[in-house]
C-alpha cells in the first residue's frame, strides 16, 4: 500500500485528496491456470483487477489508484494524530469463491527527504512538512527473546513519554516482531530500520575466536543468498507500517557490494521505493563527514557549545539505574561504590559491576558529595543522569536546522541487566534519565543556554504557537523566590529563539553556595502552564553546596483514580519553606511496597517549588490480588506512601 499525499499538509481541517496505489503478489501454486479478481473495499468504494495466473507462477498484480476525499492522515507524534485505515485485500476464483485474503493496517502519509545544505545532512519530511528527528537506539528487546505484545506496547510507549520521534532499530540486533511495527503505528514513533550488519557480526570487530584475516570477514555472512533472501522477506513483512521512515544497510559499515546491490538495485526499487536507504549509519548521505558518539559523561555545557554530526545516528552517556533496581541483579557483596586510586590514575570499580558494563561518572558524583554507600551513589547519579540527557536534546534543540537535522541517543534500552546507557532497564523500570530527556525533548520547551546566558525557546511543531509569557525565577537556600526577569515571546514554528540575556547574573548569584533556577511558559490568553524547567546552578567551583544538608521540605499528596483509570497524583509544597526537590513517584504493591512495573507517567522526578503544587498522570496495567499505592520520595523528602482513592461520580 503506497499513499501519495501532495502539497504541504497541516493535521488541522478539511484535507486535499490523497491517493491510494494498491498492488498484491499473487501465486498459484495449482496445476492448472486460473482466472480470479483480486479486490479490496474502502468506506464505499470497490477497487478491483482481472488477473489469470498460469500454474506455478506468481506475479505482481496492480489495482488502479483510488483517490480518498478529505482523509484522516497519519504523523509522527507530537505533530498530530496517528490516524489508521484497514482493508482486506481478496483473490476471488472466477471472481465468486474466495480462495484468500490479507488484512493490511496503513496510514495515510507521504515521505521524502531532502539534502539540508546548511547543516550538510539528511532531513526528513512527512506531508510535506520538515521532522526535526529525536530519536533513541534500540538495541533488541531482550536477551531470551520473550517478546510479547504487551512488552512491546510498553517500551514503544516509553519513547512516546520520553518526547521521542524515532527509533532506530540498530543493525546488531534483528528485525522485531510485527506487534513492535504495530505499537509504532499506534504511538507515532518513527522507525530507521537496519539490516543486520554490524561491527559483532560482519567481521569488522576483533574477536580471538575468528581465526579468518580481515578481509575475509569482512564477506560475512557465508550465506549472502540467504541473507538477500531474508531481506527481501524483510521488506515485504514491514513496508505497509507508516511508522517505517528509513532503511539503513547495517551499523558503520556497509553490506558486501554484492548484498548492498540487490538491496539497492532490485529489492527496494521493485518492493518498496518509498523510503530512502542509507547504505550504513554514518553514511555521507545521512551527515556529510558523519560519524558517532560521544558515549561516555560530558561537562554540563558540552551539547550546547560542541558541534557533533549534523544527523548523529548515535551520541550517549550513561544511565545507571536506581537503587531499587540495582538490588535485583547485584548481589549485596558487590554493592560497593566505584573508587578513584589516586595512586594509579585509575577506577577501582567492583568485578560485577565491571561484568554489568558500568560506564564511569568520573568525578561528575563527587560535586553532590562523596557517596557513603551504593544507595547514596544511586541517588546522586539520577540527578547526573537527567542533567546529561536534558543538556544533550537541549543543546540539539538550540541548534535545529542549523547545526542539525537530527540526533538519536544511544541508547534508550538494554537487552539485559547492563548498567550503562539506558533510559529505562531491562525490568522496565525507568531512570532519571527518562525524565531529562522528556525534558529537554517537549515540543515547545523553554531553557537556559549556559553559553549565551538567554533564555531559548523552541518549537519543535510546524504549528505557530499561541503568544506566551515566560519568567525566570531564582531561589537560594533560604527558599524565597526571587524574579529576575520575565517577558513575552512568539513561536514561530521550527524555530529556536533567544529571550532575555542575563549576561553574568546568574554566575555571580550562585558563585558562593550556588542556586535553584525556574523558568516557566505560559500561554497569555488561558493561563496554562505550557512548560516549565528547574535547573540546579553549581558554585564557582563546580559544587552543590545548595543540596548539601539541604532542609526538608514538607508536602502535602493525594492520588486518585480518574474515569479514564489512570491515576492523578498531586504534591504541594507550603508557601514558605523549602523546594520539595527530585522526587520519584512509583506505584507500588501495598503489601510488598515493590515497584508495579511497567508503569507510565507524563512526568517524573519532579519538584514543587513553595506554594505551588504539580500533578502528574500514571497509570498501569492492574494484577490480580494486588492493592496499588503510591510511593513518593525525593531528595529533601522522605518516602512516603500514598492510598489511591476513586474519584467520586
Amino acid at each position: 500500500v503506497v499513499t501519495v499525499v501532495p502539497g504541504v499538509r497541516t493535521p488541522e481541517g478539511e484535507q486535499q485528496p490523497a491517493i491510494l496505489k494498491v498492488n498484491a503478489e499473487v501465486e498459484n501454486t495449482g496445476n492448472t491456470e486460473v482466472s480470479g479478481t483480486l479486490e479490496y473495499k474502502l468506506g464505499k468504494q470497490t477497487l478491483t483487477a482481472e488477473v489469470k495466473i498460469a500454474p506455478h507462477a506468481r506475479q505482481i498484480v496492480y489495482l488502479p489508484d483510488l483517490q480518498l476525499n478529505n482523509p484522516k492522515l497519519w504523523w509522527p507524534i507530537g505533530n498530530g494524530p496517528q490516524n489508521l485505515y484497514d482493508i482486506d485485500v481478496r483473490f476471488l476464483i472466477n471472481s465468486k469463491k474466495e480462495s484468500n485474503r490479507e488484512h493490511v493496517s496503513f496510514g495515510i502519509r507521504e515521505l521524502q527527504t531532502v539534502w539540508n545544505t546548511h547543516t550538510k545532512s539528511r532531513e526528513l519530511h512527512v506531508n510535506g512538512q520538515k521532522i526535526f528527528i529525536k530519536g533513541g537506539n534500540r538495541i533488541l528487546s531482550d536477551a531470551l527473546l520473550r517478546f510479547s505484545p504487551e512488552r512491546y506496547d510498553a517500551e514503544v510507549r516509553y519513547h512516546k513519554d520520553m518526547n521521542l520521534n524515532l527509533i532506530r532499530v540498530w543493525g546488531g540486533g534483528i528485525t522485531e516482531r510485527p506487534e513492535f511495527y504495530d505499537a509504532c503505528d499506534k504511538y507515532g514513533i518513527l522507525v530507521m530500520q537496519d539490516f543486520w550488519v554490524s561491527g559483532d557480526c560482519n567481521g569488522r570487530w576483533y574477536d580471538p575466536l575468528k581465526k579468518e584475516d580481515t578481509t575475509t570477514r569482512r564477506n560475512y555472512p557465508d550465506d549472502h543468498k540467504l541473507f538477500i533472501a531474508s531481506v527481501e522477506d524483510q521488506v515485504k513483512m514491514l513496508r505497509n507500517h507508516p511508522s517505517l521512515a528509513l532503511w539503513c544497510g547495517g551499523n558503520e559499515i556497509a553490506p558486501p557490494a554484492d548484498i548492498l546491490s540487490a538491496i539497492k538495485e532490485s529489492i527496494l526499487p521493485l518492493l518498496d521505493s518509498t523510503r530512502y536507504f542509507f547504505n550504513h549509519s554514518n553514511d555521507d548521505s545521512m551527515s556529510y563527514k558523519g560519524g558517532d558518539g560521544p558515549y561516555t559523561i560530558q561537562p554540563a555545557n558540552y551539547s550546547w557549545e560542541h558541534r557533533s554530526f549534523p544527523f548523529n545516528s548515535e551520541i550517549g552517556s550513561v544511565g545507571i539505574c536506581d537503587y531499587e533496581s540495582l538490588e535485583r541483579f547485584i548481589p549485596k557483596e558487590n554493592m560497593i561504590v566505584p573508587q578513584y586510586d589516586n595512586a594509579n590514575r585509575k577506577w577501582k570499580t567492583d568485578s560485577v559491576w565491571q561484568y554489568h558494563k558500568y560506564t564511569s561518572y568520573d568525578s561528575a558524583i563527587e560535586v553532590y558529595g562523596h557517596a557513603t554507600d551504593v544507595k547514596d551513589f544511586a541517588k546522586k547519579a539520577q540527578l547526573v543522569n537527567y542533567d546529561q540527557y536534558r543538556a544533550m536534546m537541549e543543546g540539539a534543540s538550540s541548534h535545529m536546522w542549523d547545526w542539525y537535522t537530527g540526533i538519536i541517543m544511544r541508547k534508550t534500552q538494554n537487552p539485559w541487566t547492563a548498567m550503562v546507557g539506558q533510559m529505562y532497564d531491562v525490568y522496565l523500570d525507568p531512570n532519571a534519565a527518562m525524565y531529562g530527556m522528556s525534558k529537554g525533548a517537549k515540543p515547545v520547551h523553554i531553557m537556559y543556554d549556559p553559553i549565551q546566558h538567554s533564555i531559548r525557546i523552541a518549537n519543535n511543531n510546524f504549528t505557530k504557537g499561541n503568544k506566551l509569557h515566560w519568567r525566570l525565577a531564582i531561589y537560594q537556600k533560604d527558599g524565597v523566590p526571587h524574579d529576575l526577569i520575565q517577558g513575552f515571546a512568539e513561536t514561530p514554528p521550527g524555530t529556536c529563539n533567544e529571550y532575555g540575556f542575563l549576561h553574568n547574573t546568574i554566575d555571580g548569584l550562585a558563585k558562593d553556595e550556588g542556586l535553584f533556577m525556574s523558568l516557566r511558559l505560559a500561554d497569555i490568553v488561558t493561563g496554562e502552564i505550557i512548560d516549565d524547567n528547574l535547573y540546579w546552578i553549581p558554585d564557582s567551583t563546580g559544587h552543590y553546596p545548595i543540596l548539601t544538608d539541604m532542609p526538608k521540605a514538607a508536602i502535602t499528596a493525594t492520588a486518585k483514580t480518574e474515569k479514564n483509570g489512570n491515576i492523578e497524583v498531586t504534591i504541594a509544597a507550603p508557601e514558605h519553606g523549602q523546594i520539595a526537590f527530585f522526587n520519584r513517584i512509583s506505584v507500588v504493591d501495598a503489601v510488598t511496597k515493590k515497584r508495579i512495573l511497567p508503569a507510565f507517567s507524563n512526568n517524573n522526578y519532579i519538584s514543587v517549588l513553595p506554594g505551588n503544587k504539580e500533578t502528574i498522570q500514571v497509570s498501569f496495567a492492574p494484577q490480580e490480588g494486588v492493592t496499588p499505592m503510591i510511593s513518593i520520595e525525593g531528595w529533601n523528602v522522605d518516602k512516603v506512601y500514598i492510598p489511591i482513592t476513586k474519584t467520586s461520580k
